[in-house]
């Protein structure tokens, strides 16, 4: 029993070392709480970290969520989904049970997705002042997420090599569902890059596109995006965050006619679901089909 609850142990360690470096610190923390329980809950039945059942994996996540709501206990289950996928992908054991970890069906969602109104962003984009540094980082930052839907931490991980002015692409290269992408990119879009690597990008050595502008000028720091675009959506009033902007992104794809399956390959999702998560209802569809409006 002690050599399992020693290699159950240092696995639920190295995973969370290798997650630190993707998330914050609060997820870090919430994660461990209930890994840390998997690995407890293996330990009482004494276990082996190679021969974990998926029968094993439901009786725990429906004990530990038992008291938890909806919505947190769909983030355990996401948790130790990756926890499996991880121990597979290096190998702790045979097979992927991350694909038998299943969500219960939902008829209702609690919380809608939230996205700002065309006016919010006209508000948000004309606020900035653009003759200041800060500002122009700001700028192209938020015009990344908008107009691409791309997640912070892959606005962090661009490069200037991954930037084709010509052709008018980004490359991403890491993104969640692990395949790259090239992805087109508007005229307004590459302004604002254009407009930062000329009027405020600090001249150095490095290839990294967001850099801090104090020396020693090293790359922008994991929290940093959201924090620059969190403040600018404070000072103008918008309770919203970072991520509102993605949802902006999906929303206006939907809007735009793209199926649902167009804008998973555009988000870089693994599966539908997600995708599903980023919608809510066409409201001006809607209304044209019901109401006989023309839009």
């Amino acid at each position: 029993m002690a050599e399992t609850e020693n290699k159950l142990t240092k696995a639920v360690e190295k995973y969370l070392d290798y997650y630190r470096d993707q998330t914050s610190g609060k997820t870090i923390s919430h994660a461990k709480r209930a890994l840390t329980g998997f690995a407890a809950h293996l330990q009482t039945s004494n276990t082996p970290l190679d021969n974990i059942s998926i029968q094993q994996v439901d009786h725990f996540l429906a004990l530990y969520n038992a008291n938890y709501s909806t919505g947190t206990a769909r983030t355990n289950r996401s948790y130790l989904r990756q926890f499996l996928k991880y121990l597979y992908r290096y190998g702790h054991i045979k097979k992927d049970l991350s694909q038998l970890v299943v969500s219960p069906p939902e008829f209702a969602r609690s919380k809608p997705p939230k996205f700002l109104r065309p006016h919010e962003i006209q508000k948000l984009f004309s606020s900035l002042d653009l003759s200041t540094a800060k500002d122009l980082r700001t700028n192209a930052t938020l015009h990344l997420a908008y107009y691409l839907g791309l997640r912070p931490k892959e606005i962090r991980l661009l490069t200037l090599d991954d930037i084709s002015f010509r052709q008018k692409e980004i490359f991403i290269r890491s993104r969640k569902n692990c395949d790259p992408a090239h992805l087109p990119v508007s005229d307004n879009v590459i302004k604002a890059i254009a407009a930062y690597i000329v009027g405020a990008r600090p001249e150095t050595q490095s290839r990294v596109l967001f850099l801090q502008l104090i020396p020693p000028y090293k790359p922008v720091n994991r929290c940093d995006i959201p924090r620059y675009i969190k403040e600018c959506m404070t000072e103008n009033n918008l309770e919203s965050s970072t991520y509102w902007l993605r949802h902006s992104y999906a929303q206006n794809l939907l809007e735009s006619g793209a199926s649902i399956y167009e804008i998973k390959e555009m988000m870089g999702h693994k599966n539908i679901g997600s995708t599903q998560k980023y919608l809510s209802v066409h409201i001006n569809l809607m209304r044209e089909v019901i109401l006989d409006e023309t839009l």
